[in-house]
């Protein structure tokens, strides 16, 4: 934990993007999805946070919200339990003027009387889909000293070929941006465009007697996409500066990106860099993972309290996982507590939470179309 605290507090949307994953938000939102064993979404940009001193972080969320409520209590595990400031998740009717928001807009409206109480010089804002070791100290310093009314982060990537496809609503707009000089002059929305992108992680500073100023005027004239509705068609007159991210990052796009960003944790050098400083999560008291006598395992990565008997290879096991005698499981991302029974044999498989594979079932995905089985079913 860092000792000095940032002139800026941090505010996390955990519903974006729910829409690209439905089988996963059925009963949770994008925060709170499993992620690398033994974590949730929100764990990595909450942690980063923490690291960099904001430690005065509100949560803003839109409905599914139990099991982040569940997963973060009082913060107490990311060191966000204080007298002032710390961690303040607000539910849709908390108070009369919350409600159940579509944009960043509406959901900033709903607090704009909290805003205003606070110190801090600066805000912080970002999504929950996103997995990432960001430092947003150099953040912070590079929006200072450029002088920007606002700073967004980007990645150079290509768009993901899921969201090319889709026809997605307001719900699930993406952004990309065209920057001359570090100065971005065009936001462009769900662009089709192909090659290297400069793809927006959606995380901005920006000073908080400003933004305070732009969600009032947004509200009256009826707003409710900062990206679209304020920062777009204002670039000639707002000094929007462009931060380009070069680390590790993982961004949750649809249930394939789901699958292929969780195998990336097999390999240590994605661990390495997404790890490099600790990522905080609910503590689970367990046992260490067991490898019973007679059970082959190979690049596999095991939260506490797994039993394995048969063979896994290729795998992402959470908290809890049983692999049963005889059971064959490869290519596979089981979540907590799933239970693969003796002789059942999966391949390209993503189990929810209390899932049981019966003994001798088989079930097979591929590459690029996995088997799902949602959560506490008996398959």
């Amino acid at each position: 934990m860092v000792n000095s605290n940032a002139d800026a507090l941090g505010i996390i949307f955990p519903n974006s993007y729910d829409g690209l994953v439905p089988e996963l938000v059925a009963d949770r939102l994008m925060a709170s999805i499993p992620f690398a064993g033994r974590y949730r979404m929100i764990d990595f940009v909450l942690s980063s946070m923490v690291h960099n001193g904001i430690d005065n972080v509100s949560i803003i969320v839109r409905k599914n919200y139990h099991s982040l409520m569940d997963h973060l209590g009082s913060g107490r595990e990311w060191d966000l339990t204080r007298k002032n400031g710390g961690l303040n998740i607000v539910p849709p009717f908390a108070q009369k003027n919350v409600k159940v928001y579509n944009g960043r807009v509406e959901a900033l409206a709903s607090v704009l009387n909290f805003l205003k109480r606070q110190k801090e010089k600066y805000v912080i804002m970002s999504d929950a889909n996103i997995a990432v070791n960001f430092d947003f100290s150099a953040f912070l310093e590079k929006h200072i000293q450029s002088g920007a009314d606002v700073t967004v982060a980007y990645i150079e990537q290509e768009i993901p070929k899921n969201m090319l496809e889709s026809d997605m609503d307001f719900s699930a707009y993406y952004y990309t941006l065209e920057l001359e000089n570090g100065r971005v002059n065009n936001i462009k929305i769900n662009s089709k465009a192909s090659g290297v992108q400069n793809f927006s992680m959606n995380i901005y500073a920006i000073d908080r007697e400003l933004l305070i100023d732009q969600i009032r005027q947004a509200t009256v004239r009826g707003y409710i996409f900062y990206e679209r509705d304020i920062l777009s068609p204002h670039l000639v007159t707002l000094n929007v500066q462009g931060y380009k991210f070069e680390g590790y990052y993982a961004r949750i796009s649809g249930m394939n990106s789901y699958f292929e960003e969780n195998m990336k944790m097999l390999d240590d050098a994605n661990v390495d860099a997404l790890f490099a400083d600790s990522v905080y999560t609910k503590i689970r008291d367990d046992n260490p993972t067991r490898y019973i006598p007679g059970s082959k395992v190979k690049n596999i990565m095991a939260a506490d309290g797994c039993v394995i008997e048969g063979e896994v290879e290729n795998c992402v096991l959470f908290r809890g996982v049983k692999i049963g005698k005889g059971a064959k499981v490869k290519n596979c991302v089981l979540m907590q507590d799933t239970v693969v029974e003796a002789g059942a044999d999966i391949e390209y498989l993503i189990s929810d939470k209390n899932v049981v594979i019966s003994e001798g079932k088989q079930l097979k995905g591929t590459d690029t179309f996995q088997v799902f089985v949602e959560k506490g079913k008996h398959v």
